[in-house]
């Protein structure tokens, strides 16, 4: 069974009743849009279902619509569910008009059917089914009503024992003479399993996949016919989606009753201030602000827990027990497995609960609200409204907020937005931040703080602009979003959200972070032991003609390249280095070795210092792109030390 619908039908939300958790995420061969597959059992037989990309039409616009008409064209499963959205019945029926014009069978879910309730709309779903001459369903999948139903309909489609005769659109009829003409001409030529008749509806349309595919095979003579043809009638496009508007029409006229005119809805009264240019950017401002504060007053707690109780309970357990073995081993297994991999875990409590909020704020309708009131800022940068989330996201924690891009469409956005996340300063570099600016500017930390903050968000911007520039050729893709209904949320949806990000983070600290965190703890442990003698010291030292210029000593130098595990590890590292033995220690011992103008340089560089290693992974994860990930790396290594001796160089002449 393949599930498919326009985007904001609740299509996810009946994936996920069915299949609960026997489901599997990827991505589309080739593909970075995401693939969904999952079972269900039913009398004795298992379901396959594959839940499509949502798409608005089945035209080659986009890889969504591509992989969608392959998987029906190609893998012909034994029955499609469109699903639409009942209180937007009139546009979503125009995908159905598509799906029809396939040859495998289809069956309408009308999903929503208490959101069209709200709006004052009803729906006579046996009249909706004589129009069409497919089973039709009426469901209200976040109260998991109309799901048995819907069961019960594939059971018997896929047994022979459902009427089965739809009525399909047609072309205008000034333009069927033509139709047949052309499909007379390529029949003969077209390849399995494609229909004949599609086809050649879709050359009509300028399909340019399908162009490209006839151009191949058919014979130069009657390419040239085709192509005649094809010039004579380039209005043939309008004839077509005429024709879908006609019927989708008769289809609500006989099924659909209208509300009186003048009713004001729910969702109207709420985007009177959701999307409002100021009031909505309020509203933004102090329910994201309410995610922070749930997240972090939440989060940071159990947290807290979890590093006492689960990560360092299992140092200490794991060090009496390997107490008679070798030392490395047990430095191996307490600092480089349970503390570098260990650490990155602590921060589950926190993605699970943003993850929660994200989840809820989609799922009831706001997010796109969101995009729409911050898309004039995001235009600047060369990204849209979408852009915003993740990125915000990223003051939180940089992982969230890359696997966020995903709900950008192009990939030009998605890759542009990635690049730009580890820019916002996370809260573990406010740690350093907020530990260091008191020791070397007293009363003035809050301002040089907020201006290293500032700081970040000019570079972002900046960089922004040139990358857009540079590698996309300043592109600025169009800002086209639906604002869907407000809806009651649908907790088993947001539950199996929730469920997949995590276990996603789990698999990548089990294996990429683990690896990465055990290859540090061997390069700041070996030959000897002793860090300050370790491969690692002497990569600070290489470095220290760099450190140089920015008034650090090679010890500084090391300091960042471990924050490459996590951030806060800067502290650590240094509190080592330099024997303080406590941070009260390294308080008192900072001022001493290092000027006012070199701190405020290492924070410059800490603040726009390449993300972690679990950032790093997630920006691989997102792009599927050595290419991409290395120049995120390599160019903010260049923006951190550049702008760090700059700053360097400049405070040591105004003091």
């Amino acid at each position: 069974m393949a599930l498919a619908g326009q985007p904001n039908v609740g299509k996810s939300t009946v994936f996920n009743l069915l299949t609960g958790l026997s489901q599997h995420v990827g991505n589309w061969p080739g593909k970075t849009v995401e693939r969904k597959e999952g079972t269900y059992s039913h009398n004795g037989i298992s379901v396959d279902i594959v839940d499509l990309p949502g798409t608005y039409s089945l035209t080659a616009n986009s890889a969504e619509e591509v992989i969608a008409r392959d998987h029906i064209i190609k893998e012909r499963p034994d029955v499609v569910v469109a699903v639409i959205d009942a209180s937007s019945m009139e546009r979503n029926l125009y995908l159905v008009a598509e799906l029809l014009s396939l040859q495998t069978p289809v069956i309408v879910a009308v999903n929503m059917m208490d959101v069209a309730d709200q709006q004052g709309l009803k729906i006579e779903p046996e009249v909706l089914e004589a129009a069409l001459g497919v089973p039709v369903v009426p469901m209200t999948a976040t109260n998991n009503r109309g799901i048995r139903e819907l069961v019960e309909a594939v059971d018997e489609l896929t047994r022979d024992e459902a009427t089965y005769e739809p009525k399909r659109p047609e072309i205008r009829e000034d333009h069927r003479a033509v139709l047949e003409e052309l499909e007379h001409l390529v029949a003969a030529h077209v390849p399995q399993p494609y229909p004949s008749d599609w086809v050649s509806l879709k050359l009509l349309e300028g399909d340019d996949e399908i162009m490209r595919m006839m151009e191949d095979r058919l014979p130069q003579e009657t390419w040239e016919q085709v192509h005649e043809i094809l010039k004579e009638h380039e209005d043939a496009v309008l004839a077509v989606a005429s024709g879908r508007y006609d019927w989708v029409g008769r289809m609500t006229r006989a099924a659909l009753v209208r509300p009186g005119v003048g009713q004001i809805t729910l969702t109207e009264r709420l985007d009177r201030w959701a999307t409002h240019p100021l009031w909505g950017l309020l509203v933004l401002a102090g329910i994201l602000g309410l995610v922070f504060l749930l997240t972090y007053s939440l989060g940071a707690p159990l947290q807290g827990l979890l590093e006492t109780y689960v990560i360092e309970a299992s140092a200490r357990l794991a060090a009496s027990a390997l107490a008679g073995g070798p030392s490395w081993l047990t430095s191996l297994i307490v600092d480089g497995i349970i503390g570098g991999a260990g650490m990155v875990v602590t921060f589950i409590p926190i993605l699970i609960i943003f993850f929660a909020m994200m989840g809820l704020l989609e799922d009831v309708g706001y997010m796109s609200r969101a995009g729409y009131v911050m898309d004039r800022f995001m235009h600047l940068m060369g990204l849209h409204g979408k852009s915003f989330l993740p990125l915000f996201l990223g003051f939180g924690c940089s992982v969230p907020a890359v696997m966020g891009t995903r709900v950008i469409d192009s990939r030009a956005g998605r890759l542009l937005t990635t690049m730009l996340v580890p820019l916002v300063p996370c809260t573990a570099r406010m740690v350093v931040l907020a530990f260091i600016t008191p020791i070397f500017f007293g009363a003035a930390a809050p301002l040089v703080a907020w201006s290293l903050v500032g700081l970040n968000l000019l570079v972002l911007a900046v960089a922004g602009v040139v990358i857009n520039r540079i590698a996309f050729g300043g592109e600025r893709a169009a800002f086209i979003m639906e604002l869907p209904l407000y809806h009651k949320p649908n907790w088993q949806t947001i539950g199996i959200l929730i469920w997949q990000r995590s276990l996603a983070f789990f698999k990548r600290a089990g294996t990429v972070i683990l690896v990465v965190s055990v290859v540090l703890w061997g390069l700041s442990a070996l030959p000897t032991g002793d860090i300050e003698t370790s491969f690692l010291a002497g990569a600070g030292r290489l470095l220290a003609p760099l450190g140089a210029l920015m008034g650090l000593s090679w010890q500084m130098m090391v300091a960042l390249l471990t924050s490459f595990v996590a951030k806060e590890n800067a502290i650590a590292s240094l509190g080592v280095l330099y024997g303080a033995g406590s941070e009260a220690g390294l308080a008192e011992t900072l001022p001493t070795i290092m000027s006012p103008a070199a701190a405020l340089s290492f924070l410059v560089v800490q603040m726009l210092f390449i993300p972690c290693v679990a950032t790093v992974v997630s920006i691989f994860n997102e792009t599927k792109s050595w290419r991409w990930t290395l120049f995120n790396v390599l160019f903010l290594l260049l923006v951190s030390f550049g702008i760090g001796i700059l700053v360097y160089q400049v405070a040591n002449v105004v003091s």
